[in-house]
């Protein structure tokens, strides 16, 4: 999904420590999910940083308001820092050697192909099709791509995504083929969404995610990420981001 904060992004008053503060914790929750497939909870976020709860929260909001996380419907604890989600949205990831008993939850199909880039590691996907139950363990890298008869359907144009960011990646599915994808949209939400090859999407989220957890990452403008879909295919309306 879009991230648009920048550290050089300040409301009135607000400082350079303050910013730094805020990456802080942002690097924090992404390095606690690479370890550990969670998100830190807001008690030791604000001992790593040696804070108080309050102030990790307010934090939280901006990098939440900035679109560089997302915090659960009470506000208090990280739901999602893309591609990773902090609770079981219908894929489950491993690594595929089986070298470490590391798990990810992923957010959706999209999400899925982003922590193998975001980690630089082959891992193995496992969902079901929407349509027809089918368990899918899905092998793909960041050189690896996935069965090229499986496809990815999104719910909603990318104008749409952040106005209920969780209940857009939940319907990010992976698809044993097109035709299923074809017919669970004509039973369960006919005339919508837009359904495209998994492999274009697997694609697109090495591109989109996997500089995430570079040390010196800086969050993609609005116009690269555009520049990302169109580079794929993925133009026309339903994919002009706001």
């Amino acid at each position: 999904m879009q991230e648009t904060y920048k550290t050089a992004r300040k409301a009135p008053g607000e400082t350079e420590a303050m910013t730094s503060e805020s990456w802080r914790v942002r690097n924090l929750v992404y390095e606690t999910f690479t370890a550990e497939g969670r998100a830190p909870s807001v008690a030791e976020l604000a001992r790593r940083i040696e804070s108080t709860p309050n102030r990790v929260q307010q934090l939280l909001r901006e990098l939440a308001d900035a679109h560089a996380l997302v915090l659960s419907q009470d506000g208090d604890a990280v739901r999602m820092a893309h591609p990773f989600t902090a609770a079981p949205m219908a894929f489950v990831l491993t690594p595929a050697d089986g070298r470490d008993d590391r798990r990810w939850w992923g957010g959706c199909a999209w999400d899925s192909f982003g922590i193998s880039a975001a980690l630089d590691l082959d891992v193995r996907i496992d969902t079901t099709c929407p349509h027809c139950a089918r368990h899918l363990a899905v092998h793909a890298g960041p050189t690896t791509a996935p069965p090229e008869e499986l496809a990815v359907r999104f719910p909603r144009p990318a104008a749409e995504w952040w106005e209920d960011v969780v209940a857009t990646c939940t319907m990010i599915r992976l698809f044993c083929t097109r035709e299923h994808a074809e017919r669970w949209t004509a039973e369960h939400s006919p005339g919508s969404g837009y359904i495209a090859d998994a492999r274009t999407v697997w694609d697109l989220a090495q591109a989109w995610y996997g500089d995430r957890l570079d040390a010196t990452f800086q969050p993609h403008t609005r116009d690269d990420n555009q520049v990302l879909l169109d580079e794929r295919g993925l133009t026309g309306e339903f994919w002009r981001l706001p």
